[in-house]
């Protein structure tokens, strides 16, 4: 279909159900989202001799050529830039991961954008960023394996602050930047920490169920108050990451009328506003005792059988920050012995929750809540990761450094 002398298709992936309009001249392709084509199944795109050879996929072009293939090798530098100023690729594993209700056409200013729904396996990662210049993921994993055969990525992108899933170490031999995204959740991680911590110590669940079973209609009296609640005010809040995220948090539960205290695991904070304890004082005192810290070989099982043992009965535990912080069986067996009051969780060991965790088998929610990963994901907070992640890839081909890690 001529448009203005080019020449226009919708391409369709061959490995997920991914669109792209575009059209080409005769030296260069670009995006064109508003054009739409009912064109066959799927089109395939070669680049050769700097020319642009396209065929589809179709049974309406019977007689279309076959796929011309292309031995991958590693580029130099030079290359590598030349490529990059040439056709920029920018493959985004994870789109859904920000919320099917979040633009995220900006990255199209920037070259050419290729989106997957999800992606999971280490199968799907090698294949969908093999001619990717950027990777934006989440979770994907991002390692030697899946990397080994992607020679032209220079940039990978979290749509998150954690990097856990990206081997930090392979990525520097490469030369490959990783960049994150920085503060950008810590208005809503701080509010989740605090909607868990009132409804267990409030015992809401409790509560809305004795009105909705219609047991507080029948009652004879105005008030029913049968199961205790305490107030924050005058407690002591525990903190484990004195990060964005875990000072915020400090703020609120002071407002509160909180005693503050925190231990650090590296024993490298220089926050001086607030009492730094080391762990078994920590454990001992505090009377909420949230987690804002990122996982590592220091803070993995940090809250253990012994940890919770250390810990008041009275004891309320908030994570928000990774499931691999707390030891999940350890946690239950607290939970059913009376060792602590009540948890409240939004990540698990491994996610999404499986029946063979036992956490599963507490249907009590005022003991244990636990809510699907979901403390950073607020309409502002995933804009904001969007907007950063773009920031940080036009940072990237400025030659600017911003957020890598």
């Amino acid at each position: 279909m001529p448009i203005n002398g080019t020449f226009g298709y919708m391409r369709k992936d061959k490995y997920a159900d991914v669109e792209r309009a575009c059209v080409f001249s005769m030296d260069k392709e670009a995006a064109l989202p508003d054009f739409v084509c009912a064109w066959g199944e799927g089109v395939r795109q070669h680049i050769c001799s700097n020319r642009t050879r396209s065929f589809m996929e179709s049974n309406m072009l019977p007689h279309a050529l076959p796929p011309r293939t292309r031995k991958i090798r590693p580029q130099s530098p030079k290359e590598r830039k030349k490529r990059m100023e040439k056709h920029l690729q920018i493959v985004i594993l994870e789109r859904n991961s920000v919320g099917t209700d979040i633009d995220v056409s900006c990255f199209e200013e920037l070259g050419e954008v290729v989106c997957y729904a999800n992606t999971v396996t280490e199968m799907e990662v090698r294949e969908r960023i093999k001619e990717a210049d950027i990777v934006i993921a989440n979770k994907a994993p991002l390692r030697e394996e899946t990397l080994k055969d992607a020679p032209h990525v220079k940039m990978i992108c979290e749509f998150a602050t954690g990097y856990d899933n990206c081997d930090i170490a392979y990525c520097k031999s490469r030369g490959i930047r990783v960049a994150n995204v920085v503060d950008y959740s810590t208005a809503m991680v701080a509010q989740h920490t605090f909607t868990l911590a009132l409804a267990l110590s409030q015992k809401l669940a409790y509560y809305d169920d004795y009105v909705k079973s219609g047991r507080y209609g029948a009652q004879d009296r105005f008030s029913h108050f049968d199961v205790p609640f305490t107030e924050l005010d005058g407690k002591t809040w525990g903190i484990i990451g004195m990060g964005h995220i875990g000072r915020k948090v400090a703020q609120i539960a002071t407002a509160f009328g909180c005693n503050v205290i925190f231990h650090s695991i590296t024993g490298n904070s220089t926050v001086d506003a607030y009492r730094q304890v080391d762990k078994d004082t920590l454990f001992a005192e505090s009377d909420f005792l949230s987690l804002h810290c990122p996982l590592s070989e220091l803070s993995r099982n940090l809250i253990d059988k012994k940890a919770l043992q250390k810990m008041k009965k009275t004891a309320v535990l908030i994570n928000v920050a990774r499931g691999g912080v707390v030891n999940n069986r350890d946690l239950y067996e607290a939970l059913m012995n009376g060792e602590i009051m009540a948890a409240g969780l939004d990540v698990l060991e491994k996610e999404p929750l499986e029946s063979a965790n036992p956490l599963s088998l507490i249907d009590d929610s005022n003991r244990l809540i636990i809510t699907p990963h979901l403390a950073w994901g607020s309409v502002e907070a995933r804009s904001r990761c969007v907007k950063e992640t773009f920031l940080n890839i036009q940072a990237f081909l400025r030659n600017e450094e911003r957020n890598l890690v």
